[in-house]
């Protein structure tokens, strides 16, 4: 009996199609690089069980004849079946069964197929467990450890080195604005000099499918921002530093990593805080808005949800506190 194709080798049919799907995410859906990529690793790999499943019940036929035709509703539900024996968790099951349909959808839109196979397919509700938050107090102290970062006493030298203030005045801003705004990381580090309205105390955020939206922000946070524009980010710029808002170490932008671990850093030092990246910065605005009765459309639109579906775990969060603090306090509880 033959081998079964090799698994990171698809026929060249179908990596033409793969490219003319990339595409069209890239050009008509106006998907980021990393959607794209997930994607494309997961419509991948369902061509390969495709042909693998086929390779089995037909061993002699040429990988190379292999149509998207032959993608039909078994195969897609005998992969979305053959990951959950392997133990994948029930979100990524209901990711890929996205991607699918998606593609799908899109090979029978564009004619590659006669009829689409994955209108019908159906996947297990992806498990949405509550979000780590902070609680006010806590977001309080992060806010004031950044502070104290940025204003360090002189080191040995009698004062304190430029570039060590000028990345902690930086930081200060980064968690600051992600938790005035809620704004993703990806987000954050998108953001440009120009994208700050000081007058009006906005900032002009590019969301996921380029979709823009105008989000306001606080007075300390505006504070902030201002000051590490004038006093730190001139320290890190050098001459090809493009216009972002944020810098990193060496004059670039500001990466999603950097930011992250900007986060981590200056969340060790604030007692009982959950171990959280900038996520959970914008998962804590959110639930605290809510908690100081903000109503649930608003939210939506500071976080550029697609959906108020999105936006309504954060309700889930702010009751389970609420019944949590109600268990403590009431004494019939």
């Amino acid at each position: 009996m033959s081998s079964p194709p090799a698994s990171s080798d698809l026929p060249d049919a179908l990596q033409d199609v793969l490219g003319s799907y990339e595409r069209y995410l890239s050009a008509e859906r106006g998907r980021s690089v990393h959607t794209r990529r997930a994607y494309l690793g997961d419509v991948r790999d369902l061509l390969q069980f495709a042909l693998d499943r086929r390779h089995l019940s037909s061993p002699g036929r040429d990988p190379g004849d292999f149509g998207l035709a032959e993608l039909d509703l078994a195969t897609l539900r005998g992969w979305l079946a053959a990951m959950t024996a392997q133990g994948r968790a029930r979100s990524t099951i209901a990711r890929h069964a996205a991607s699918a349909r998606s593609f799908t959808a899109w090979a029978a839109r564009t004619g590659r197929t006669g009829q689409d196979a994955g209108v019908r397919l159906r996947s297990p509700k992806a498990a949405r467990p509550l979000p780590g938050v902070l609680r006010h107090d806590q977001a309080a102290e992060l806010m004031d450890v950044a502070q104290q970062r940025a204003e360090a006493p002189p080191g040995d030298c009698g004062q304190q080195d430029p570039r060590v203030r000028a990345v902690a005045l930086r930081d200060r801003a980064v968690v600051e604005l992600l938790y005035a705004s809620g704004v993703r990381v990806s987000e954050l580090t998108g953001l440009d000099l120009t994208d700050l309205d000081q007058g009006r105390r906005t900032v002009r955020v590019l969301g996921k499918g380029a979709k823009e939206r105008v989000v306001p922000i606080g007075v300390p946070a505006e504070r902030a921002i201002v000051e590490w524009v004038q006093q730190g980010r001139p320290v890190l710029a050098c001459d090809g530093s493009p216009p972002a808002m944020f810098l990193g170490a060496r004059g670039g932008r500001m990466g999603s990593r950097q930011a992250r671990q900007a986060v981590y850093e200056l969340l060790d030092h604030v007692d009982g805080a959950p171990a959280m990246g900038p996520h959970g910065l914008r998962h804590s605005a959110a639930t605290h808005l809510l908690d100081g009765g903000a109503d649930l459309r608003s939210v939506q639109e500071l976080l550029g949800h697609a959906t108020l579906a999105t936006t309504q775990i954060y309700t889930h969060v702010s009751v389970d506190r609420l019944r949590a603090g109600y268990r403590q306090a009431h004494p019939r509880a």
